[in-house]
């Protein structure tokens, strides 16, 4: 029979009562990983560990849970507190995880089961056309792959490895260690061997026995239109290979854009900022507006203000999971106001300004402010 601590559970894991199965759970593991007698070295981590693992064995368990938030400890009565056979499958999975870089196996996984390879990643440049639009891009990037002279053994062609008489091929050596916990088996890779179950009298000239050479891959990538700055694309397969017959890794593209001269970007708009003359605000015109997909026809109403926009649909960037989905062009327009002038244009102005008048007019927003409405702050 376990023996009950005097302390409160929720305290012991340090939660609240009203913390979820998740919570409960993550907090035990955070807590047996710090004060696993195998682990700490902390003078009472044993009686730590097994006051962790009683208020787990109480609060992972609903109905425990229930009796012990209504009645305290006492109304568990035989139900019994922790225990590590309340839970032995979580409490399993903990010990890999604690024991695992410490050298110790609980006999779950071999060294030389299937491993997934090591993931890769490399950076690429899209110009600001190739991200809206997509593009087929080359890559060019190294990783390991079985060695062409040896085919992966890492023993000199007409060699063999055998296997190793330290370990009889297993690749481990095990030590059998008494706890309280009962009996922990700890393993170390085998030191004739390296953990590989083998020896290799004739090592390859080219892997030098590991069995891999580092390769420089080039390959063809289609890049979907709609990318933008941080988009990470994955290529299975494509990473470094697994070992023992595990699959291999993957490749990470990450994804980078270079400015436009004179478009920018938000989300699936494109924003231009565009100059027209005194006269054509005034009196308004037809103009020829630059846009991804060539020059589009624009109307300018007279009497067109400064920082009037205009939305250009369909002509932003398609989503990256529906091309035909695109967003719009938005066109804000600023007046250019001449620094120099001809004689006869200043005489023309000047005229104007006699027939405008000299009143001025308060705005009641800051120039700032306009902006934030334009585009939506």
């Amino acid at each position: 029979m376990a023996i009950m601590s005097n302390r409160d559970y929720y305290e012991i894991l340090g939660v609240s009562k009203s913390a979820g199965d998740d919570e409960i759970k993550t907090a035990f593991r955070k807590l047996a990983r710090q004060y696993h007698p195998d682990v700490s070295k902390e003078e009472n981590a044993e009686e730590k560990f097994k006051e962790i693992n009683e208020a787990y064995g109480v609060l992972s368990d609903a109905d425990k849970r229930a009796r012990y938030d209504r009645f305290g400890k006492e109304g568990l009565g035989g139900m019994g507190g922790g225990g590590y056979h309340d839970y032995s499958a979580d409490f399993g999975d903990l010990f890999e995880e604690i024991l695992g870089g410490f050298g110790f196996s609980t006999g779950r996984r071999s060294r030389t089961a299937p491993r997934r390879g090591r993931d890769l990643q490399m950076q690429v440049t899209l110009a600001f056309e190739e991200a809206v639009f997509g593009v087929e891009k080359e890559i060019e990037f190294q990783r390991d792959e079985t060695c062409s002279r040896c085919n992966g053994s890492g023993a000199e062609p007409g060699t063999t490895p055998i296997k190793c008489s330290t370990c009889n091929g297993q690749g481990e050596v095990r030590q059998v260690r008494q706890t309280f916990l009962g009996q922990m088996v700890q393993t170390a890779a085998c030191p004739a061997c390296n953990g590989r179950g083998e020896t290799i009298a004739s090592p390859c000239k080219t892997c030098r026995a590991s069995g891999l050479e580092r390769k420089t891959v080039k390959k063809k990538v289609q890049i979907p239109g709609g990318v933008d700055v941080g988009t990470q694309i994955r290529l299975s397969g494509e990473g470094n290979p697994g070992t023992y017959g595990g699959p291999n890794g993957s490749l990470f593209l990450a994804l980078d854009v270079r400015p436009h001269q004179f478009f920018k970007r938000r989300e699936q708009d494109i924003l231009l900022n565009l100059d027209i003359n005194v006269a054509q605000a005034v009196l308004g015109a037809e103009i020829q507006v630059p846009t991804l997909d060539g020059d589009e026809k624009l109307h300018i109403p007279a009497g067109t203000q400064p920082g009037k926009i205009f939305h250009l649909k369909g002509k932003g960037v398609p989503h990256v999971r529906n091309k035909n989905q695109r967003g719009e062009q938005m066109v804000m327009v600023n007046v250019a106001i001449p620094s120099k002038l001809t004689k006869e244009q200043r005489e023309l102005f000047e005229k104007l300004a006699e027939s405008l008048g000299t009143s001025v007019k308060p705005q009641e927003k800051g120039f700032l402010d306009w902006l934030n409405d334009a585009f939506g702050g």
